[in-house]
């Protein structure tokens, strides 16, 4: 009995052994499944040599021909910056924040992994990352931005590759480029302009700490929203540098005492009218790209002249404000006669309240300052500037053969038989129509389509004093063809290259299309001289140089305009309100338009 009880406690203690084979086969499936995650997990992994095709978001640039910068056009407003043009500290002022041992590890920093946990730890809950700057680049560029275990195990196998096929500059270099600032500021140039002004290239330890301190939180440490908690930030940031050797006492006491930035340097469209106008015309072509792939647009827009022709609009407002005209609209358009490149463009008062452009939107009835282009279809069937025509009573049956209309002159009375010249240079209406009636309007709307005018143009009579709408824009490259014989299509842009510098198809206008002789050219500048001289024009004979020109006034005095040119451009001014009520009497366009050609055709004299 007692045996048995011996063997039973024998057979007992063996039982140990018998746990070995299923540790083994545990731990066989537990490293299993580990492996079967890893490669889970690291089976959709993205290509690292996506790197070297990395094209960020980046915004496009549109300059004047006299390369003043215009206008950003972004999505991320973001310009790329190369990693070997990012100076040393400003490099060191988030390598100091974000990762001080950046240069000694190899994507994942074990020691700094190890503190962040004790940190912890000891705080009671997630207050310090382990995460190095090649981790946070690898999490922005092919990562989702989600908390889990599995962002972090793929997060640290992205950055032990990018480590190993990129130099430690290349990699902050893109980190830095890519770090989001806030105020929509992407990437360290155009943080460096939002926050002050300035680029990269010329950025202080101060203002590099203080960039350093942003991408952690933007809102919270941004110093136009919370200066408080952002000087502390930035100057813990230079804490940090000074700790690290990266800086010495001198530069850390210079850095703290400089102030932080109290307004952000956001970009204005300069030329704004201008700018949408192009921006229409060019997203049909480029769609998104516009926008996202940092294109350098180069535009035929002259800044000094933009400059003027605004200043011009201000002033010619000011004088009518001052006559109690309130409430009233101007624009302005001048383009080469050389390349019929768009120079200024005034679209209107003020484009921040009204985006409407009244150079290209505003359908108008021209008034006077069409019927040059009657006297231009008579010079091309023989006519000449001292040719006699009658300035009397005529009448015409309108669209209902009961109606009846009779062309009043202005000053209420008719001249009798005049030269061509002098009824142009007077404005006379019955001289006007006498004159179209003779040539045929049909044949004044095909001289008006071969000048490139495309709105509708009503076959009556009327239409031979300007009674049919029409824009600015076409009524000055009209005016364009009256100077240089030439018909231009609108050009606005000259070229635009990619951000390599590379020119992409150029988009430059057809090679402008010969319409007039030389005979017809001058015959246009006597008549057009004339109405200077000695007609509704005189006060532009103040201009220290010789233009050529004509009036416009509808009825009611609603529309005022004056179109004309000098050897170098054609300009026009439009002056009235958006809706239709007359700008006030006597205000012709000799009265209201005039002065704000002058004041812009005089820009270069001054």
């Amino acid at each position: 009995m007692a045996e048995r009880v011996v063997a039973k406690k024998k057979k007992k203690g063996s039982s140990p052994w018998i746990l070995i084979p299923i540790i083994v086969i545990a731990i066989a499936v537990s490293l299993g499944f580990f492996s079967g995650y890893l490669f889970w997990a690291f089976s959709d992994l993205p290509k690292i040599k996506q790197l070297e095709q990395y094209t960020p978001l980046e915004s496009s640039i549109v300059y004047s021909s006299d390369n003043e910068i215009l206008a950003e056009l972004f999505v991320e407003r973001r310009t790329f910056v190369p990693y070997f043009s990012i100076p040393q500290h400003v490099k060191n002022a988030f390598i100091a924040v974000e990762d001080a041992r950046f240069y000694k590890h190899k994507g994942i920093d074990f020691v700094r992994m190890i503190g962040a946990v004790v940190s912890d730890l000891k705080a009671g809950g997630f207050v310090q990352g382990g995460s190095t700057i090649t981790q946070q680049l690898a999490k922005m560029l092919f990562l989702k931005p989600e908390r889990s275990i599995n962002r972090k195990v793929k997060e640290a196998a992205l950055s032990i590759q990018i480590e190993r096929h990129y130099s430690k500059d290349e990699i902050i270099g893109l980190y830095l480029n890519q770090a989001y600032f806030g105020t929509r500021a992407y990437g360290i140039e155009a943080a460096a302009y939002t926050y002050f002004g300035k680029t990269t290239s010329n950025l202080s330890i101060a203002e590099a700490a203080l960039l350093s301190a942003i991408p952690k939180a933007p809102s919270t440490y941004s110093p136009f929203k919370n200066a408080a908690k952002a000087l502390n930030r930035r100057n813990y940031a230079i804490r940090k540098m000074l700790e690290n050797g990266f800086i010495d006492e001198k530069q850390h006491d210079a850095a703290i005492n400089e102030p932080l930035p109290t307004i952000p340097h956001t970009r204005r469209y300069k030329s704004p009218y201008f700018l949408d106008y192009v921006k229409n015309i060019l997203e049909d072509d480029y769609d998104e790209k516009l926008y996202t792939a940092g294109l350098k647009i180069y535009t035929t827009l002259d800044y000094k002249m933009q400059n003027a022709a605004e200043k011009a609009v201000e002033f010619g407002i000011d004088s009518l404000n001052k006559r109690g005209r309130k409430n009233i609209q101007a624009a302005l358009l001048a383009v080469d006669l050389k390349t019929g490149g768009i120079k200024a463009m005034v679209g209107g008062t003020d484009f921040w309240e009204t985006q409407f452009n009244r150079v290209t939107q505003a359908i108008r009835q021209p008034g006077s300052s069409f019927k040059p282009i009657v006297y231009l279809t008579a010079f091309n069937q023989g006519f000449s500037p001292e040719d006699i025509i009658h300035d009397g009573p005529i009448s015409f049956t309108g669209r209902n053969k009961a109606d009846i209309w009779v062309p009043q002159n202005y000053e209420r009375e008719y001249k009798g038989d005049v030269t061509i010249r002098f009824a142009l240079a007077h404005s006379l209406n019955a001289a006007t129509v006498y004159l179209a009636d003779k040539v045929g309007i049909k044949n004044v709307i095909e001289t008006a389509r071969m000048l490139g005018v495309k709105s509708i143009i009503h076959p009556y009579m009327p239409s031979a004093l300007g009674a049919s709408d029409m824009t600015l824009i076409e009524l000055v490259y009209a005016y364009a063809a009256f100077a240089s014989g030439k018909r231009f299509d609108h050009l606005s842009v000259e070229r635009i290259v990619d951000r390599d510098g590379l020119l992409l198809e150029e988009q430059k206008a057809m090679p402008p299309k010969g319409i007039l002789d030389n005979l017809a050219i001058e015959e246009m500048k006597t008549v057009l001289r004339a109405v200077i001289v000695e007609g509704t024009g005189r006060a532009a004979m103040a201009l220290p140089k010789t233009v050529y020109g004509k009036t416009g006034t509808t009825d009611d005095y609603a529309d005022a305009w004056f179109l004309g040119f000098d050897d170098n451009v054609a300009v026009g001014v439009w002056v009235g309100r958006d809706n239709h009520k007359p700008i006030g009497e006597k205000e012709t366009g000799a009265h209201a338009a005039l002065p704000i050609w002058m004041e812009f055709m005089n820009y270069d004299s001054k």
